[in-house]
């Protein structure tokens, strides 16, 4: 009769059987373990994400704040760098009349100490 198994060959599929369930049995603690790590990775990747954003806002505050600085100082320097032109200007101006002037009054105290 076919369907007659014998001791061996049933001690054969038992064998069989077991290494089966321990290898699902492993792939179940596999897939737990990694669920397990998933959860904690993803725990993990949100507070970095987080922290990450505070930073992010804490610098641009600062960025800001630095940017703001440097605009005033440019504008500061612009200002003066105005004054210092319109000064240089004045002067380009009056040089020829500054110069002239010197120049007869050294004319006048030559002519004086030739009397």
């Amino acid at each position: 009769m076919p369907s007659d198994v014998t001791r061996d060959e049933f001690q054969h599929l038992a064998t069989r059987t077991d290494i089966l369930e321990r290898e699902v049995e492993g792939e179940k603690m596999v897939t737990r373990h990694i669920l397990e790590q998933t959860r904690r990775n993803g725990d993990d990747l949100a507070t970095v994400k987080t922290q990450l954003s505070q930073l992010e806002t804490r610098l641009g505050a600062r960025i800001d704040g630095v940017e703001k600085r440097l605009d005033d100082r440019i504008d500061g320097v612009e200002t003066r760098l105005g004054r210092v032109e319109s000064k240089l200007d004045g002067l380009a101006r009056s040089l020829p009349e500054i110069v002239g002037e010197v120049v007869r009054e050294a004319f006048r105290e030559e002519r004086a100490r030739k009397r």
